[in-house]
């Protein structure tokens, strides 16, 4: 099992509609096969400035690299998250 873990601020304003379409159209990416236990979070601890999280697992490298190559993350990550996000960072995991 790979856990696939990113948190990230955004461009826009907080509590904003921008904000608010953003978070709206990462649904898509629970749709693409493979992504199992798919959450968008919100970051409340004072230890760090990101804003948001995504977290989602997928059954193996294979799983993960068809979500990474499929359409609907493409373009999302073209359309939305490079656009719109301001800083990130992605962290994978998998269990000892």
């Amino acid at each position: 099992m790979i856990r696939h873990t990113v948190v990230f601020s955004l461009k826009h304003a907080a509590g904003s509609a921008a904000e608010a379409l953003f978070l709206k159209a990462a649904d898509v990416l629970a749709d693409i096969p493979g992504v199992q236990k798919f959450e968008k979070l919100r970051q409340t601890s004072a230890k760090n400035d990101y804003a948001f999280g995504f977290s989602m697992e997928f059954n193996d490298e294979t799983a993960y690299s068809g979500y990474n190559d499929h359409p609907l993350h493409v373009a999302f990550v073209r359309d939305r998250w490079v656009p719109e996000v301001a800083k990130f960072m992605e962290i994978d995991y998998v269990a000892l």
